[in-house]
C-alpha cells in the first residue's frame, strides 16, 4: 500500500511522533536520550525548526513544532536515521529501530497548539512515570518553566505567550495550565499510521 502524501506547510505547527519497532524501546538509558536531543538538535538547525514542546518517552517521543520552508519530511528522515545508526552502533544491533514511518498532524488553531503541547508534556504523567510534568527529565517542561535550562531550538517565550498572553506571570499559568491532566486520547487509527498514545 502505498504511503499518502503528507501537507507540508511552511511556517506550520505540527504535532509529530515516531515509535520503536514493534513498541520496542528506542532509549535505554539516559544517554539515549542525551545523544537524540544532540542530533534533534542538528537537524533543528539544519532544516530551520523551532520546537514548542517535546517528550521523549521509552518507545516513542513526541514533538510540537514549527517547520519552516525547508520542510519536515526530510528533516524526520535525517533524524531518525542519524539516531538509528547511533542507537545501534552503540547497542551493538542491527535492523530497523523504528517501526512505520512517523505519525503527523497539522496543527491549525492555538488552542490545538496549547493542547498539543499540554497533551504532549502529560504523556509521563498518564504513563505511571512521574506524579507530575516537573518529574520528568526528558521533555521541554522544565526549560519552559525555568527550572532547568531549555534546550537551544526550545521556544521558551512564545509557548508562554500562546498560554498567557500578558500575564505578569505566565509561567505559574503554564504550570497551571499543565497541571490538569488530560485523558489519553481516543483516536481511530488508519492503516499505516501511528497514533500518538
Amino acid at each position: 500500500m502505498a504511503y499518502v502524501p503528507r501537507v507540508e506547510v511552511a511556517d506550520g505547527y505540527y504535532h509529530v511522533g515516531m515509535r520503536g519497532n514493534n513498541r520496542r524501546s528506542i532509549f535505554e538509558d539516559d544517554l539515549d536520550r542525551k545523544l537524540f536531543l544532540e542530533i534533534l538538535l542538528r537537524t533543528a538547525r539544519r532544516f530551520g525548526w523551532l520546537f514548542h514542546a517535546y517528550c521523549l518517552m521509552g518507545n516513542h517521543y513526541h514533538l510540537v513544532m514549527q517547520i519552516s520552508e525547508a520542510g519536515l519530511s526530510r528533516g524526520m528522515c535525517r533524524l531518525n536515521t542519524a539516531y538509528a545508526i547511533a542507537y545501534n552502533a552503540r547497542h551493538g544491533r542491527t535492523n530497523h529501530l523504528f517501526g512505520r514511518r512517523y505519525w503527523s498532524e497539522l496543527i491549525r488553531t492555538d488552542a490545538h497548539l496549547l493542547a498539543a503541547c499540554r497533551y504532549v508534556l502529560q504523556n509521563p504523567v498518564r504513563a505511571g512515570l512521574c506524579a507530575s510534568c516537573e518529574g520528568w527529565e526528558w521533555s521541554s517542561y522544565r526549560g519552559t518553566v525555568g527550572s532547568a535550562p531549555p534546550v537551544p531550538f526550545l521556544a521558551v517565550q512564545d509557548v508562554l505567550n500562546f498560554v498567557a498572553p500578558g500575564a505578569k506571570d505566565p509561567v505559574s499559568r503554564f504550570r497551571e495550565y499543565c497541571s490538569t491532566i488530560v485523558p489519553r486520547r481516543q483516536v481511530e487509527t488508519s492503516p499505516g499510521r501511528w497514533q500518538p498514545p
